[in-house]
């Protein structure tokens, strides 16, 4: 099984470049941030965590921009959003970033996309929450056509454009892989209609992971890849979901300092190797 490591990148936190220089000195295979863009102060949805959302949700860097400074301070390790709220985004601008990261880091990005949970903060986008999984096919399927044709076009019901030209394309071929988050009983229908990997969050259990992910793979008629997002960082717990048909782990760090955070990344290092 392959390792990452995720963090909310802020103004506050370790210098992004010096965690993505450590996670490839360390042997990691990737490095994933995830994305805010802002968080309402009268929010009324709830936190899928808990009561109290934590402080870094505030504060988060936007994650291109975050993600080009780690690709030009390293050039094994994979880069990733987890995930980028392509709800909350235009497509035309968002391929063009993608494309852009992709093409900087030499072919190592990774787009993770999810629908979101906090729905003050879609609406403020313009996003209507009822309508966001529809609106998430759209754009994803409308990036994979600027990303893969020279005079790309999109007609749907909420994404809409006559033919551009739109440059660079992704450096990885057709496009960097998508990852689709999701735990809900639909998550598959979108898995498998417009991405390339399944990435579960930390409320699937591994007993629970297994069966999904045979299921997962039987309807796709293959091996589909399965990127766990937020493993406990114990031997038991990535031995089960290693068990279960996982292929690589992300493990969280804090939103600290490099005091804290770099000892963490070493420890993690440790309890990769001995699961690789």
């Amino acid at each position: 099984m392959q390792f990452g490591v995720f963090i909310f990148p802020t103004e506050y936190t370790i210098k992004i470049v010096d965690l993505a220089r450590s996670v490839e000195e360390l042997g990691f295979e990737s490095l994933w941030v995830p994305e805010h863009t802002h968080i309402p102060t009268e929010r009324r949805s709830p936190w899928p965590g808990g009561a109290e959302l934590p402080r870094e949700y505030l504060h988060t860097l936007d994650p291109f921009l975050a993600l080009s400074a780690a690709a030009a301070v390293t050039s094994q390790i994979r880069l990733g959003t987890g995930v980028c709220l392509v709800i909350e985004r235009d497509p035309i601008t968002t391929a063009k970033e993608v494309a852009s990261v992709d093409h900087i880091s030499g072919g190592r990005f990774e787009f993770g996309v999810g629908a979101g949970w906090n729905r003050e903060e879609m609406r403020n986008h313009g996003t209507d929450p009822d309508t966001r999984f529809g609106l998430m096919r759209e754009r994803i399927e409308a990036m994979k056509a600027i990303w893969t044709q020279d005079e790309p076009e999109y007609h749907g019901k909420h994404v809409d454009f006559d033919p551009i030209w739109s440059w660079p394309k992704p450096v990885q071929k057709p496009h960097p892989p998508i990852l689709v988050g999701g735990t809900a009983p639909k998550a598959f229908d979108r898995v498998l209609g417009y991405g390339d990997v399944w990435m579960p969050n930390r409320i699937a259990e591994p007993d629970w992971l297994k069966d999904r992910i045979a299921e997962l793979r039987e309807r796709a008629g293959r091996h589909f890849p399965v990127t766990y997002f937020g493993a406990t960082p114990t031997d038991e717990f990535v031995a089960a979901i290693a068990e279960a048909g996982v292929d690589r782990a992300l493990l969280q760090l804090p939103d600290a300092g490099a005091d804290e955070v770099l000892p963490l990344v070493e420890q993690y290092a440790e309890l990769a190797a001995r699961h690789r």
